[in-house]
């Protein structure tokens, strides 16, 4: 057992699987910047589904389509398998070797686990709308013993996790996981999109939970759309397509920093 655990650690801890991994983030990247996109072409009047999902089809449209998503599904399934042996086995540096910081790697080892499986979904021709597969998921949750608890659990949960990363944002803590550069304007361009990006992505957090909640607090599984329909949610506000543009800009700032972050991750 001592010597698989050894292998397994050996494993997680090598070079080539760190960046392998650390592609998985220029690739969650990407898809940030085309949900931004999207987003922002919602915001001009113009089509698009502004979520994962979306961002995914529109990789399997080019022409080298396949390649592309088998490139990122290998890249974000080697950063699941990373922080899961974070979160397992630790880090190299002791002093990383907090509850919280192995938590957070669990949390991103699901997400890009999920990530992942989205991808693969697209390769093997079963990619589906999120907009629709989250009712699905909402409907049968209701339709469970205590289905509306757990729903608003799972909202107020989302809206929390979209506070912190505001948060992340507005102190600049997500700095600290980054080799800064020495020079001034590439230093401020990290910092910048950091800025942006996490607060962004924190107010689209807010609204996806929101809508899981109204959904589960009106019984209406209709109303959980995802990020997708929390976007055109936005846009219906007064004001609301100035917001939703302003909140793409952001989703594109996030997605350039998770970009950064995938060549100057400290670790």
């Amino acid at each position: 057992m001592k010597k698989a655990a050894d292998v397994a650690e050996d494993a997680s801890n090598s070079r080539a699987l760190e960046l392998v991994a650390r592609a998985g983030y220029a690739v969650s990247g990407l898809l940030h910047i085309l949900i931004g996109v999207i987003a922002f072409q919602l915001a001009l009047g113009r089509g698009g589904e502004a979520d994962v999902s979306g961002a995914v089809a529109q990789l399997a449209a080019q022409p080298v389509g396949p390649i592309l998503l088998w490139a990122c599904f290998c890249a974000c399934a080697a950063l699941a398998l990373w922080q899961l042996g974070n979160a397992i086995l630790g880090y190299r540096k002791e002093s990383d070797n907090k509850l919280s910081k192995r938590l957070s790697a669990v949390a991103q080892a699901i997400v890009f686990a999920g990530l992942a499986a989205t991808i693969l979904s697209f390769i093997q021709g079963k990619g589906q709308n999120s907009r629709e597969s989250a009712s699905d998921v909402t409907v049968a949750l209701l339709k469970a013993p205590f289905g509306i608890v757990l729903l608003i659990a799972i909202g107020a949960g989302i809206m929390i996790t979209g506070v912190v990363f505001a948060v992340r944002g507005f102190m600049r803590t997500f700095e600290k996981d980054l080799a800064l550069s020495f020079k001034e304007p590439v230093r401020k361009f990290q910092s910048g999109v950091g800025i942006v990006g996490y607060i962004a992505k924190g107010i689209a957090l807010l609204l996806v939970g929101l809508l899981v909640i109204i959904a589960a607090v009106s019984a209406q599984p209709a109303q959980s759309t995802g990020l997708d329909g929390s976007l055109r949610a936005l846009s219906e506000q007064p004001y609301g397509l100035y917001l939703l543009a302003a909140v793409a800009v952001g989703l594109i700032a996030y997605g350039l920093f998770l970009m950064v972050k995938a060549k100057t991750l400290r670790t």
